[in-house]
């Protein structure tokens, strides 16, 4: 068994490849603004092999500063399903090697030319160690590791962490991914966009440009009759062609099924001393994720630092990244190279909405003593309640009702979505619905902030016995646009003609009402496709074939709780 620590005694000579990096690349780079000057100009060694745990190739770049002296630089580690291209070779290979580091770019087994099959989520932890297994017999390894990516290039780093090797010195956790059910499920919802979106993503982006291009404009094509297929199951496959472990996610959607053993690494940062910086936007769609990182790690007592910006899940990485870049080099330049000049001074940044403006806090979410309480009443109306205490039991008073029908769902209208229209849209015309219920304050005297985890807890009856719930907070500005802030969903089963309660945790936003802005709280039975219909059967989403319509009725007792933030001037 190789050693587990580095040992530079007796490793050969290296010859540094005269290589550039891929044209394409050295475009991409051009372009960029507002990114620190490169400090070495960058070579490139592609398509070298690095056995995994079971002997299979995979598929591997270097690429390396240019310079004049031996060195004793450190090394990151990139492992993606995507490819080896664009985005990834400017964005990790080229960006990271200008600035002084070795970047090991891989590609995952069973994707971008690696061998063996691609199994998601299960073969990363093993094959993880295998390659630094690989690393430590380079030369030019100094034993000193750092780890970087977004996404599922976030998953493959807790994967490592379940067990890291003594060189992992660091982590960059970017829009990361720890628990694969959480991707793909709210409380037993299919997240139907989010699963289509993915298995494109996985089937087709390590292919190249043109494959992924292609698969897109199918898939946009077809979306509709995908997502209104009765049944669901399998009618992706119009668009995507037959891929066996999505429709494996697809078909088990009860989180404690054994098919889903393993798959959460939630207990990755239990424990974990290596230190690590987690980036996020309050419309990815895996912001939810982060904080419960972030979490963990502080409780651990982990050295960890956390920015949340304006961002969707792929725009943190596109308009955000001179910002995500910058906070990603500091931080492993501090652990990776003892040089922590350019940390900031506080654990946690966040971009507050509503003021537009960057907020630094000791920890997150704040503390506060109190939260805020909004109840809807009859007429539409929200009122503000200040309580220190939940309030006790599911009420019996109808306030409101609508009738969710399947058959013409209620639509999803931005949000943290995978797809070009995610975040903060104008939600007048999904308002003017019939099967929307919407409760508004009056017009505020002073500013609101809300700071931390939203939530709601609803009481709730209908007619079938079986719904879904979707809750969002929205701004309404002085000239009545309706804006998205944050929301969340929830399953509800209900017995006879009473009411039974429900909390839909909501996400969490760092936000600010503006005096003369409203608060608006929006209902439905759904956000499609989004998430996938319920059926109102009991019946599996999935498999379902007949349709019907549910009466939701909303009960007093019902309040929507939004964690105050500090004031400031």
């Amino acid at each position: 068994m190789a050693s587990r620590t580095h040992d530079p005694a007796a490793k050969p000579a290296w010859t540094p490849s005269a290589r550039k990096p891929p044209l394409s690349s050295r475009m991409m780079r051009a372009i960029w603004r507002g990114l620190p000057e490169k400090r070495y100009d960058v070579g490139w060694e592609p398509g070298l092999e690095v056995p995994a745990a079971d002997g299979s190739p995979l598929v591997t770049d270097h690429y390396f500063p240019r310079t004049d002296t031996d060195g004793d630089l450190p090394t990151l580690l990139v492992r993606s399903p995507y490819g080896r291209g664009l985005p990834w070779s400017p964005q990790y290979g080229m960006l990271f090697a200008e600035q002084g580091f070795h970047v090991i770019l891989q590609s995952c087994r069973g994707t971008g030319g690696s061998g063996g099959a691609f199994d998601l989520w299960r073969n990363e932890a093993a094959d993880g160690r295998a390659t630094v297994a690989w690393l430590r017999e380079q030369p030019w390894f100094n034993g000193t590791l750092g780890t970087i990516g977004p996404s599922y290039l976030g998953y493959v780093q807790w994967a490592l962490a379940l067990d890291p090797p003594p060189e992992l010195k660091a982590m960059v956790v970017q829009v990361g991914l720890h628990d694969p059910y959480a991707l793909f499920y709210a409380d037993g919802a299919l997240r139907l966009e989010h699963a289509l979106l993915v298995g494109l993503g996985m089937t087709y982006q390590h292919r190249g440009i043109m494959p992924v291009a292609k698969a897109t404009l199918r898939l946009q094509r077809r979306m509709r009759d995908i997502v209104t297929a009765r049944p669901l199951r399998g009618a992706y496959s119009s668009a995507l062609g037959d891929v066996p472990w999505l429709d494996d996610v697809m078909t088990h959607p009860d989180a404690g099924d054994p098919y889903w053993d393993g798959a959460s690494l939630a207990g990755a940062a239990e424990g974990l001393s290596v230190p690590t910086s987690l980036v996020s936007g309050w419309h990815d769609t895996l912001a939810d994720q982060t904080f419960e990182q972030y979490a963990r790690l502080r409780a651990a007592g982990c050295d960890t630092a956390l920015l949340v910006g304006p961002w969707t899940h792929t725009s943190a990485m596109q308009q955000g990244w001179p910002g995500v870049f910058a906070e990603s080099l500091a931080w492993l330049r501090a652990y990776l190279c003892d040089d922590p000049s350019e940390l900031r001074p506080t654990r946690v940044r966040v971009h507050v909405g509503g003021e537009d403006v960057w907020r630094d806090l000791d920890d997150w979410p704040s503390l506060s003593p109190v939260s805020t309480s909004w109840v809807p009443t009859p007429n539409g109306h929200l009122d503000r309640r200040v309580l220190t205490a939940p309030t006790d039991g599911a009420g019996s008073a109808p306030l409101a009702s609508l009738r969710y029908d399947p058959a013409d769902p209620t639509p999803s209208i931005g949000g943290p979505l995978l797809s070009r229209t995610a975040g903060a849209r104008d939600n007048s015309a999904l308002e003017g619905r019939e099967d929307v219920l919407t409760f508004t304050s009056p017009p505020l005297a002073e500013a609101v902030d809300v700071l931390g985890p939203v939530s709601a807890r609803l009481s709730v009856s209908t007619d079938t016995g079986y719904a879904d719930v979707f809750s969002r907070l929205c701004d309404v500005d002085a000239r009545g646009r309706s804006t998205n802030v944050c929301d969340g969903l929830a399953q509800v089963e209900t017995v006879g003609e009473g009411p039974s309660e429900v909390t839909v945790p909501m996400s969490s936003t760092a936000y600010r009402f503006p005096a003369g802005h409203r608060i608006r709280w929006q209902i439905s039975g759904g956000a499609h496709p989004r998430y996938a219909r319920n059926p109102g059967t009991g019946k599996s989403a999935v498999e379902a074939v007949d349709f019907t319509a549910i009466r939701i009725t909303l009960h007093d007792g019902s309040v929507l709780e939004l964690p105050d933030g500090p004031r400031t001037a």
